[in-house]
């Protein structure tokens, strides 16, 4: 049963959703609370009920890295394996020496978008096409030897996934983790997800990497056809806030389900030095480095679409956010994914 301290914050996290949509600060906002099976969901402004499906942003990442770690569990790749093994045709520069765990943990050297994106997306290119630039960048620094976030290493990771398996990201996605995990209301790009679903994103406060600012914008933005079809497994998934909530749960989950227990742990334990930013595989780990008060044992991961997610073993707790005002719009502090996931993350603190 959900105790009074939790309760009140859910309430007091509800009142920051419905006070952002009544001053037209947010145009949706969607709030997904559990503590040890017993849930709190609301929904706001154009979210009419629990169906409704925002881009999730970065939260799409741990979403695919999971598709890939299913073929981990099945001995199909090591994470020390280097990249090369699967994509030889990545044999310039540092490549080489970049190893799977580099991508999944932003320590490759590579950086966060190609230079060309905002052409490829003019352009509407497919996956394959942001796979075959990356090719051609340069380094930032010497494959783990730092740390920069990278969409990019996320991206080739994906590409091993394809190659190792015979199957699109999306489908790999969609058959070996939200199918099993019945996320019916989710999807890498649109699936079967009805179009009055699916929340738009507020697209003038974009970041220009997405659209904002951008002439030509509409054509290839967040809310573009292209984009939301595109399934780009960096930050191009759908799902409502109770899906991304029976992802975590499952995630926290020691059992052997979707992926095996051992692999999930693997997953949210931090695997970089301590001087670098903590990261598990495709999970930001230690959420207080996002600006979230939990303990160093959470793990989760925000959406510049507006989107916050996260789950602490300690309190065995779940705070899902999700909103359409994208993250670059306020500071992170005054953002109401931000101001309503601290309610959640205060109440969550184990008691003396």
């Amino acid at each position: 049963m959900m105790d009074n301290d939790l309760l009140s914050a859910c309430e007091k996290s509800c009142q920051v959703l419905a006070d952002a949509v009544s001053k037209k600060q947010i145009l949706a906002g969607s709030l997904f609370v559990e503590q040890t099976g017993t849930r709190f969901v609301a929904n706001y402004g154009m979210a009419q009920d629990v169906h409704a499906s925002y881009l999730l942003g970065s939260i799409t990442k741990p979403i695919a890295i999971s598709a890939l770690m299913t073929l981990f569990d099945e001995a199909s790749f090591a994470l020390d394996d280097p990249l090369v093994r699967y994509l030889p045709e990545f044999s310039l520069g540092a490549f080489p020496q970049v190893t799977i765990r580099h991508l999944l943990t932003h320590t490759s050297g590579l950086p966060d978008q190609v230079p060309s994106n905002g052409q490829l997306r003019s352009e509407h290119q497919p996956l394959e096409s942001f796979v075959e630039a990356c090719g051609r960048l340069g380094f930032r620094f010497p494959p783990g030897t730092n740390y920069e976030y990278s969409s990019m290493g996320i991206l080739l990771a994906c590409a091993i996934a394809e190659r190792i398996s015979s199957v699109p990201i999306h489908q790999l996605v969609a058959d070996r983790v939200l199918g099993p995990l019945g996320m019916k209301d989710s999807a890498l790009g649109i699936g079967s997800i009805p179009e009055a679903n699916r929340m738009p994103v507020q697209i003038e406060f974009a970041a220009p990497e997405a659209g904002g600012g951008a002439a030509d914008a509409s054509r290839w933005d967040w809310n573009s056809p292209y984009w939301r079809r595109l399934g780009a497994p960096w930050g191009g998934a759908h799902a409502s806030a109770s899906d991304v909530g029976t992802f975590l749960r499952a995630m926290m989950s020691d059992q052997d389900d979707f992926l095996r227990g051992s692999t999930k742990r693997l997953m949210r334990t931090n695997q970089n030095p301590v001087r670098f930013e903590s990261r598990g595989l495709g999970l930001d780990v230690d959420m207080r480095s996002s600006k979230v008060t939990c303990s160093a044992n959470s793990f989760g991961h925000s959406g510049s679409t507006g989107t916050l997610a996260w789950a602490e073993p300690d309190t065995q707790r779940i705070c899902v956010v999700l909103t359409t005002l994208p993250a670059r719009a306020l500071e992170e502090e005054s953002h109401p994914r931000h101001l309503a996931s601290e309610w959640i993350a205060k109440a969550s603190q184990p008691k003396p």
